[in-house]
């Protein structure tokens, strides 16, 4: 019996940067202790416990915390500034404004992106190490044990990998950290081109999918695990930024390759209410490849989560700001929708994805007035002239457990979805010079549109806008990086080359020059 010990990086924050209406946001322990767990690696019985540590992690803020999403969605045109007034926090307001000068360099949020997504790769190695140590105790010929220590295995290996990509979208070039066993090592570690790290990816991933379950996520044994599609679409995902804006790259083979691989399965099938998916009726849907699950087991009193978890601020960070009368509907206004996807999504008629995205406040400037949502929800407005808040973020009254209110308590956070795949599918066909009408009739059946006849590629990165609106993993500003079409949409402040990443953090520069 051995006691294992679980690090995690801890994030430094200058508090003082923060305004006081914030500091709510601020007040969970550090998660820079050590801590300990005792395992019998001979009892296998225990097999997934270092697994479900992971998981526990990526959901215990490592990818959804408060201000890493502000950075990721502040970039995006479907977003306003990253706080209710612009100087609430003007470094966010600088790396909307894609500056990247030492202000931002040195600007904590930057330090605790970095540390949330090393934080995870670290908890995925650890757990590694603990896998290695159950597989050296299970007897020779037990092959069933065997191959769910070698499905665990790839289970953590494909959380590292998604921390890795989501590193890299955000900072560029960035390690390839695979043995942490040693924390030294992020002191000497190199970076890793940004190509490279989706070469790794793909790669991870070709070795995960014979391993993992055949099977959707909602059916796993371990409900709302990722299985061998999960790891398929990753695998896409990281082809496609390979592939870029070139029809001819044989990463687009990549792409549809995987894609058609889900889709054959037969085992995924879009949530047929937009509206609904991103809400309790939705959780774990046919749709779902990968969700942050939280849970209140129907409790309205107790404490059913270990401290310093708080599921709900991402949640309540994009809830409507201001005097809300005691409604539970109510938050700090961060990353507001902005009026350029409300017009998109107007223009469009997409009347289905704009009930889903969208949710609006009283009269703007008014706190007497108020607009009920289509859930029968009263929203007031607010002296910050707020006048939207993210609909997929929106959790009604009605569905809260009574007793525990907490905006978006009880509700998961959506990662990978079908509509993706077959929106991917659909781009890899046309751009192979075949036709994608088939997966993007599918997409565009969902939200009541009418079919379009021989799709285009500009077409097809217009319904990605739509669909994955006011989602929070940057989805919108990745298509535009990597179609090239940056530029076009931000202007002259966008400079290709320079613009595409935040810089690495000062803070671990100087504590590792290699990341210069």
């Amino acid at each position: 019996m051995k006691i294992v010990p679980y690090i995690l990086l801890g994030a430094c924050i200058t508090g003082s940067v923060m305004l006081s209406g914030c500091s709510k946001f601020l007040d969970k322990p550090l998660e820079n202790q050590q801590r300990s767990e005792e395992i019998d690696y001979a009892n296998t019985s225990q097999m997934y416990a270092p697994v479900s540590g992971v998981y526990r992690s990526a959901a215990d803020d490592n990818l959804v915390h408060w201000i890493d999403l502000s950075i990721r969605c502040v970039r995006d045109d479907d977003f306003q500034q990253g706080a209710p007034t612009p100087n609430d926090n003007p470094e966010l307001m600088a790396i909307k404004n894609f500056q990247r000068d030492v202000t931002v360099q040195s600007y904590w949020g930057l330090n605790q992106s970095w540390n949330s997504y090393y934080g995870l790769v670290i908890a995925a190695n650890n757990a590694l190490v603990e896998l290695d140590q159950f597989a050296e105790h299970i007897p020779e010929g037990n092959a069933g044990d065997m191959a769910l220590n070698r499905q665990y295995k790839a289970e953590v290996r494909f959380l590292r990998a998604y921390a890795h990509l989501m590193a890299s979208r955000l900072f560029g070039d960035v390690p390839i950290l695979i043995d942490s066993e040693d924390i030294g090592s992020l002191a000497t570690i190199n970076k890793s081109t940004k190509d490279a790290v989706r070469e790794f990816i793909i790669a991870e991933m070709n070795a995960c999918v014979p391993d993992l379950e055949d099977a959707r996520p909602n059916q796993s044994e371990h409900i709302g695990a990722v299985t061998r599609y999960s790891a398929l679409l990753l695998k896409a995902k990281a082809a496609a930024d390979l592939a870029g804006n070139d029809n001819s790259s044989s990463y687009w083979d990549d792409v549809l390759d995987a894609t058609n691989q889900i889709i054959s399965s037969n085992k995924f099938s879009l949530h047929a209410d937009l509206y609904d998916l991103f809400k309790i009726p939705g959780k774990l849907a046919d749709e779902s490849l990968f969700e942050l699950q939280y849970s209140d087991f129907g409790l309205g009193t107790g404490d059913i989560v270990r401290p310093g978890v708080d599921w709900g601020t991402f949640f309540r960070w994009q809830g409507p700001p201001g005097d809300q009368k005691g409604s539970p509907i109510s938050g700090a206004g961060w990353v507001p929708p902005s009026q350029d996807i409300v017009d998109f999504l107007t223009a469009r008629g997409d009347a289905e994805r704009l009930k889903a995205t969208i949710q609006y406040c009283g009269e703007d400037g008014n706190p007497a007035t108020f607009v009920t949502t289509p859930s029968g929800d009263q929203v007031y407005g607010n002296e910050f002239g707020v006048k939207y808040f993210n609909g997929k973020a929106y959790l009604p009254k009605s569905q809260m457990t009574a007793g525990r209110m907490e905006y978006g308590a009880n509700n998961n956070v959506r990662i990978l979805r079908y509509a993706d795949v077959l929106l991917l599918n659909a781009e890899a066909k046309v751009r192979k010079g075949q036709n994608g009408d088939e997966p993007f009739r599918l997409i565009r059946e969902r939200a009541k549109l009418t079919p379009i006849s021989n799709v285009t590629i500009d077409q097809i990165i217009d319904e990605r806008r739509a669909e994955f609106a006011c989602e929070w993993w940057g989805e919108r500003f990745n298509d535009l990086v990597r179609t090239g079409k940056a530029t076009e949409v931000f202007g002259s402040k966008f400079v290709p080359g320079q613009s595409e990443f935040i810089p690495i953090p000062q803070t671990q520069i100087d504590a590792n020059p290699n990341l210069r």
